[in-house]
């Protein structure tokens, strides 16, 4: 179930990535890379990355290596202490839950949506497609 004030602080995180940066002309598809923080604190972070390449069945996500533009340190955090389910798992679930919100209702989700596709995931695990075209 999205958690609407978390998710308004990621849409204004977003929102403020896509309206201040211009993507390269040759970026086909974006991801979102996922990151434990702390695992002690239950910290999770997403990083938005931006690639010229882009392969649907490829869940390990290579393609998502040849980054192109990425938003650097510049990421979005969330707490998960205050959850029944702390893990890396629930953490997953909450992110691409908020970016298929952003895909269909945000500000700038058409600058995702043109692209070939979108994933998400943690760095060095499988990727979840949440948009392809």
């Amino acid at each position: 179930m999205l958690q609407l004030p978390i998710y308004e602080e990621f849409a204004h995180w977003l929102d403020d990535l896509l309206e201040n940066n211009d993507m390269p002309e040759d970026t086909v598809a974006f991801c979102f890379n996922l990151y434990e923080e702390s695992d002690e604190e239950h910290l999770y972070a997403a990083q938005l990355i931006a690639s010229d390449q882009f392969d649907p069945d490829d869940e390990e996500g290579e393609w998502a290596c040849e980054e192109i533009w990425s938003c650097e340190e510049n990421i979005f955090i969330v707490d998960t202490s205050d959850e029944d389910d702390t893990g890396w798992k629930h953490a997953q679930e909450l992110f691409c839950e908020m970016i298929e919100e952003y895909l269909k209702n945000g500000r700038y989700g058409h600058i995702l949506t043109d692209s070939k596709g979108v994933a998400a995931g943690f760095v060095d695990g499988e990727l979840q497609m949440l948009h392809t075209k």
